[in-house]
């Protein structure tokens, strides 16, 4: 009754997390593994904070939307599933 919903939702969701995974690993998310066990153990730097550029902002408001309508559509299958049932 509900499965071509909850199939088309959970496809949806995979494909996102699929796209997520790509990205990070184009983008060198997981490149220095090593590192990263001994970052609590650097001295704490006290230079002037990086602006982030132009890009890095546009990146960070595209995954802010895609998170705004994830959860939407999440909202709405349920709310969708609700009313049917009732």
């Amino acid at each position: 009754m509900y499965f071509p919903y909850f199939i088309t939702y959970m496809s949806i969701g995979f494909l996102i997390s699929l796209v997520v995974l790509l990205w990070s690993l184009n983008t060198g998310q997981f490149k220095d593994q090593q590192r990263a066990r001994f970052i609590p153990l650097e001295a704490v730097d006290t230079s002037e904070p990086v602006r982030a550029s132009r890009w890095a902002r546009v990146e960070t408001i595209a995954l802010f939307t895609f998170v705004c309508l994830g959860l939407g559509a999440s909202a709405a299958v349920v709310t969708f599933a609700l009313i049917k049932a009732g």
